[in-house]
Formats: structure tokens, C-alpha cells, sequence
């Protein structure tokens, strides 16, 4: 059909190599996306673990109740107490950081997880279908699995307390949850304890009897938290 001498012509759409490998790139990403939320409210999502809180422990500030300088020989609370672990114990006052590889601070927590990498994260499928099946390299694979562990891990952050001279050691090493970012996505999971162990320490107790103040060095457990899980907040 011909219209002032000129031949109308119907154009073909036409997609060239580069604009079909960036269709590619998104349907990558949405896919990889999707799965990642599929992935948190389906694999990760866990069970809210049972509370786990430390017992504060209310003592008479009545100095009459502390133990006296005869109270404290090391040689004979040693003897009492056994052997116990310098890692969670210490009779002195420790040093401001400790240098073993469980010791994490905020930012260390936020990037760097440590230990194995969680066996559901280690055994997702990362391969896509696009028309033909395509599987994710090794190097996208790793780095999306790093990616995943980073949001989603709960270390456990260390910190030195002082229990006081009623207690021996007075300085005990306890775990607590990172909770300065939330541990899922879409966020509002948090990490809270899961499972704890308890050392052996000794209690300065006292007690009337007979109109007589009795005091003692009595064996106690205190629990450290040891693992924390993404829970959720309530």
C-alpha cells in the first residue's frame, strides 16, 4: 500500500544481544530475592527458643555480710572450688579484651561470622529457571551463601562482670545475644538465648542462728549463655 508515493512498512521489534542479557539480570535478581524471603520465613524461621534469663541475685548491701580478709586465702578456696576455667573465671581483675577468638565486639559481630556455616544455608539450590535451567557459578553460590549467613547468624558477644568480694572469683565471663540489628528480612526476628552451660563458683552465705551471725563459702552454678537463635521479638 503506497500513500504520497511512499511505501508504508511495518517495523519488527527487535532485541539485541545486550538488552536480552539485562531481562536476564533482572529476572535473576527478583528470582534470587524471592527465594531469600522464601527462604527466611521457611528454613530459617525457627522455633522460639525457652527463655533463658540470668537470675539477678539480691544481696544485703549491709557490709557486716561480706566476707573479712581471713575469708579470702586463695590456697583454701582452691581447695573448696577444685580446679575451674580461666576462660570463663578469674580471681583478678581480667584485661580489658580478651584475645581468644570467641571475643566479639559490635562490629566484628555485624560482619565477620565466625564458626561453621549453618548446614541450611550450605545446601540451598541457587540454580534459576530462565527457559533453559542455568546453575549459579561456585564463586555467585558462595557469595550469596555469605550474604545470607551475614543477615542472618546470632553470635554470641563475651564480656567480663565483676559478682562482687561475695563471690569466688569475683570476675565471671558471660555471653549475651547481639541485638543492635534485627536478624531476618523482612526485619523484626531478633537473637535471643538458646542454650547455656554454668560454671561452679563459691558464695560468700550467711545466716542467723541462734542469734549469731553463721557465714560460709557455699558451691553455687551460674549459668553463661553458649549459643543464641533468630526468635521472634515477643
Amino acid at each position: 500500500m503506497e500513500t504520497f508515493g511512499r511505501r508504508r512498512v511495518t517495523q519488527r521489534a527487535h532485541f539485541s544481544p545486550a538488552r536480552f542479557v539485562h531481562l536476564q539480570q533482572i529476572f535473576v535478581y527478583c528470582h534470587l530475592v524471592t527465594m531469600y524471603l522464601l527462604f527466611h520465613y521457611y528454613v530459617l524461621r525457627p522455633i522460639p527458643s525457652d527463655s533463658l534469663p540470668l537470675v539477678e541475685l539480691k544481696e544485703d548491701p549491709d557490709p557486716v555480710f561480706d566476707p573479712r580478709e581471713r575469708d579470702l586465702n586463695r590456697t583454701e578456696l582452691q581447695m573448696v572450688l577444685g580446679d575451674f576455667d580461666t576462660r570463663f573465671l578469674s580471681v583478678a581483675p581480667p584485661q580489658a579484651r580478651y584475645t581468644g577468638s570467641e571475643e566479639l565486639d559490635g562490629s566484628d559481630a555485624q560482619q565477620s561470622p565466625t564458626g561453621l556455616m549453618p548446614r541450611d544455608i550450605r545446601a540451598l539450590d541457587f540454580d534459576f529457571q530462565f527457559g533453559k535451567k542455568r546453575k549459579a557459578s561456585k564463586k555467585l553460590k558462595r557469595r550469596l551463601q555469605m550474604w545470607l549467613w551475614s543477615h542472618s547468624y546470632c553470635p554470641v558477644v563475651y564480656t567480663w562482670n565483676d559478682l562482687g568480694s561475695r563471690f569466688w572469683p569475683r570476675h565471671v565471663r558471660v555471653g549475651s545475644c547481639y541485638s543492635k540489628r534485627s536478624c531476618s528480612v523482612p526485619e523484626g526476628m531478633v537473637c535471643k538465648p538458646a542454650k547455656s552451660t554454668h560454671v561452679a563458683i563459691l558464695r560468700w552465705r550467711c545466716v542467723q542462728r541462734k542469734g549469731a551471725l553463721k557465714c560460709a563459702w557455699i558451691p553455687v552454678h551460674y549459668p553463661i549463655i553458649t549459643e543464641c537463635k533468630c526468635s521472634c521479638s515477643n
